[in-house]
């Protein structure tokens, strides 16, 4: 009875050893928002490092197996410029309109620019798994390119609407990216292309969760929460003009 007993005990103590085994840990988010910070910046870079654009300036991944994007630049070579707040922008050459139009992006600016834009963006948690500190997961905010394949006018993010903030009590911050506002400053927007104009990306903005949403509530844009999450935007801009009054 006693030998029986002790192959139990045994069994049990090695099941819970490999269940222990087993688990994955999961990420927790720190306290401390310098850290969280930290976790974004050295993320972004590792992310900037591991993927280039493509000839229509798409963001892609570098192929560990394919070598046909051997003598790609990463992101990291295409001049970034980084910005107090910790937003990064490129600006891919040769995709530029010249002259091109002024980006206002300040939405109480009596000249505030309404914007016209084909774009991908896709958010990223940036969590360090035994040291390793990267985006571990994504998801998609808005995608014209490999979506609808249409531009969009003024998408909330960047922009909302009297109205909409008004009629539910929030402030802009609520809605809007302002990290994406001030990257789209450098860049100057192409005006009256049509919907159907093939697309060339113009750049990239890299948008931190300290320019972003932070920890702080927010619009209910994916069903998932964006508190923490940095934000990728690779785009164009198919239109750029003064928003008229009764858009704003």
């Amino acid at each position: 009875m006693k030998k029986i007993f002790l192959y139990i005990l045994a069994g049990s103590l090695c099941f819970s050893a490999c269940k222990k085994d087993d688990e994955v840990e999961t990420f927790v988010e720190p306290e401390d928002i310098a850290v969280r910070n930290s976790y974004d910046d050295q993320a972004i870079q590792k992310f900037m490092n591991e993927n280039y654009l493509d000839v229509q300036g798409n963001i892609k991944a570098f192929s560990s197996t394919d070598t046909a994007d051997d003598n790609e630049k990463k992101l990291s070579e295409l001049n970034p410029v980084k910005l107090p707040s910790g937003v990064i922008y490129i600006i891919r050459d040769g995709a530029q309109p010249s002259p091109g139009a002024t980006i206002e992006t300040n939405p109480l600016s009596t000249n505030a620019t309404q914007i016209k834009t084909m774009m991908r963006s896709n958010y990223y948690l940036a969590t360090d798994t035994d040291g390793n500190v990267a985006f571990s997961s994504a998801g998609s905010l808005v995608n014209t390119i490999n979506g609808g394949g249409s531009p969009i006018t003024d998408p909330t993010f960047y922009y909302v609407k009297n109205k909409i903030k008004d009629d539910a009590g929030k402030e802009r911050n609520y809605y809007e990216i302002e990290g994406l506002q001030e990257g789209l400053k450098y860049f100057k927007g192409f005006q009256n292309m049509a919907d159907g104009d093939p697309y060339n990306l113009q750049g990239v903005i890299i948008v931190p969760s300290r320019a972003a949403f932070a920890r702080d509530a927010h619009y209910n844009y994916t069903n998932y929460s964006l508190k923490n999450m940095s934000f990728v935007f690779n785009f164009q801009i198919y239109d750029a003009k003064t928003r008229p009054v009764d858009q704003q």
